[in-house]
């Protein structure tokens, strides 16, 4: 098969889905004749009809309450926020409805809200946020985060089949970067909480999901020249998290650096950072590090964003006096 992209994995998973599980649905703004904002579902509704592909109003909290309802009546609702940051307007549906439905009298609430999240394509502060960690403190809620564009079809794959509420974060700026084209075939659904090894290495470690993936990488091949090895660590389910695969590396390399691409005052980053500090202690012959974005909205100009974001020579400058320790 040809090589695709992130975003046309996303799609091709939505598509199978569909075509295996009738019960399974689309709903969210503009995701029908339009094909979405980012063009994730073009041409479905062609080939299901306005019947599973949606097209609702200007309303994330009657998006993700009619997919909370329809979810306990036995569909699989795939609802969409066009911009992860409007799901702040369905917070109360997700926080006090969906994640809390299983626990207090039993229904399942079998549920995905795709949320295209994240920086580094100019958004501004309203268009490129990361919201993963409002989130993490949500017991029933699991969260994922695909970085490559097969974990991107078997993640959706994941989500859409699993019986609880999941939210899927798909980072925009990986949509339809051609690095990332691969030949995914046929994806089984990859497994929600296990982790992946996206470099080998033995001198120090770099924990990290998402778009942030790149950065790690591209910091562990500026480092490579000069002898350093660099381990990268891709998360891709926030939670529940691969603990195990944390201990495995940390034992590896003893020296780790957790990088989030959101700013660092309640991340996610402290959470997998206290667990290593907690758990790993005896392992660490450094100190942990932790890198994230200044504390501040993301600004619209592309190099005032690309200051405020974490960047590789900020992670290779890290990583040296991590290593150095």
């Amino acid at each position: 098969m040809a090589a695709i992209t992130y975003v046309e994995a996303i799609t091709q998973g939505l598509r199978e889905e569909m075509q295996r599980d009738p019960d399974v649905f689309m709903l969210g703004q503009d995701i029908g004749v339009y094909g979405g904002a980012f063009g994730v579902t073009k041409g479905l509704q062609e080939e299901f009809g306005k019947e599973r592909v949606w097209d609702t109003p200007l309303s994330e909290t009657a998006i993700i309450g009619n997919a909370i309802g329809a979810a306990m009546y036995g569909l699989r609702p795939v609802a969409e926020m066009q911009f992860a940051d409007f799901v702040a307007c369905g917070f109360n549906q997700i926080i006090n409805n969906a994640a809390k439905i299983h626990y207090r009298w039993g229904p399942k609430v079998p549920m995905v809200v795709r949320l295209p999240w994240g920086g580094g394509v100019s958004g501004g502060p309203f268009h490129s946020g990361c919201m993963e960690a409002w989130f993490m403190n949500v017991p029933g809620l699991t969260l994922v985060c695909p970085s490559t564009a097969k974990d991107a079809k078997g993640l959706i794959k994941a989500a859409i089949r699993d019986d609880n509420p999941i939210l899927y974060f798909e980072h925009k700026h990986l949509y339809r970067d051609p690095k990332l084209r691969e030949d995914v075939g046929e994806v089984e659904p990859t497994p929600i909480g296990r982790a992946r090894v996206a470099r080998e290495g033995k001198d120090a470690s770099v924990i990290t999901f998402g778009a942030m993936v790149y950065k790690a990488l591209d910091a562990a091949a500026e480092l490579e020249k000069e002898g350093v090895s660099i381990e990268v660590i891709d998360l891709r389910s926030l939670r529940p998290y691969d603990k195990a695969a944390i201990e495995a590396t940390v034992k590896k390399t003893g020296r780790v650096l957790v990088l989030n691409e959101a700013t660092l005052m309640g991340s996610v980053a402290g959470e997998y950072a206290s667990f290593i500090s907690e758990y790993c202690f005896e392992s660490l012959d450094a100190p942990v590090i932790r890198i994230g974005a200044l504390e501040t909205p993301i600004p619209y100009a592309p190099e005032l964003e690309h200051e405020m974001l974490p960047s590789k020579e900020k992670l290779v400058a890290a990583l040296r006096k991590l290593v150095a320790y």
